[in-house]
């Protein structure tokens, strides 16, 4: 059995690391929407209905070992509008 204190520990460092990564998503939206709302207001081509389409489609290839793996997927927030350049 779990000590009090024990159990108290882990609520509290569990409750923290969520609120870093609550804390980290609002910034990156905070940082990327005017980024994300002019890329939208230009894309004429459809590429990124295209890119929104393409996580689903992949997602048989992915369970074949030919997908990437998430762990080393870029974490800049800017990563996923590289098919627009």
């Amino acid at each position: 059995m779990q000590t009090l204190a024990l159990q108290l520990t882990t609520t509290f460092a569990d409750d923290a690391i969520g609120f870093a990564k609550g804390l980290g998503r609002i910034v990156v939206h905070l940082a990327t929407a005017p980024v994300e709302r002019i890329a939208r207001a230009c894309d004429v081509a459809g590429v990124l209905e295209q890119r929104c389409a393409r996580p689903r489609a992949l997602s048989g290839a992915s369970s074949s070992g030919h997908g990437r793996n998430p762990r080393k997927r870029s974490l800049s927030p800017f990563a996923g509008l590289s098919e627009l350049t």
